[in-house]
């Protein structure tokens, strides 16, 4: 054990971080397929199966064919929890009107809103 300086420490860290990010891509993939409902059992059971026999080849597989109906369910699911907060929290205690459309914009800069969906939530927070 003399022999462990702090490279190998160094390089252990490294192994153990990646280690822990392919274990939350693991679970963020899985969740995935269970939560999408355009999936049917048996698609969702194949997939579960291809991603739990053969992890690495699996996970990179999903992300291929289905990572960008993965990034729209993500967005939508997003969207709804933010309403849901909205609604909870009412009207008097949300966001005010020039952090909303500051948000928007950022959306819409960073290409996660089209500007067809950037006009129409623009006009529904000036209503």
């Amino acid at each position: 054990m003399d022999d462990f300086g702090l490279w190998d420490v160094f390089v252990s860290m490294i192994w153990f971080m990646l280690l822990l990010a392919w274990f939350s891509l693991l679970i963020r993939v899985l969740a995935d397929v269970f939560r999408d409902r355009t999936l049917g059992g048996a698609a969702k059971a194949m997939w579960t199966l291809l991603i739990v026999v053969i992890p690495w080849l699996g996970v990179l597989l999903y992300i291929v064919v289905r990572g960008d109906s993965m990034n729209e369910r993500n967005h939508q699911a997003f969207l709804e929890n933010q309403e849901r907060m909205r609604a909870y929290m009412g009207s008097s205690a949300g966001a005010n009107v020039s952090d909303e459309l500051r948000g928007l914009t950022e959306l819409r800069d960073s290409g996660v809103l089209t500007p067809e969906e950037y006009e129409q939530a623009k006009a529904k927070i000036l209503a």
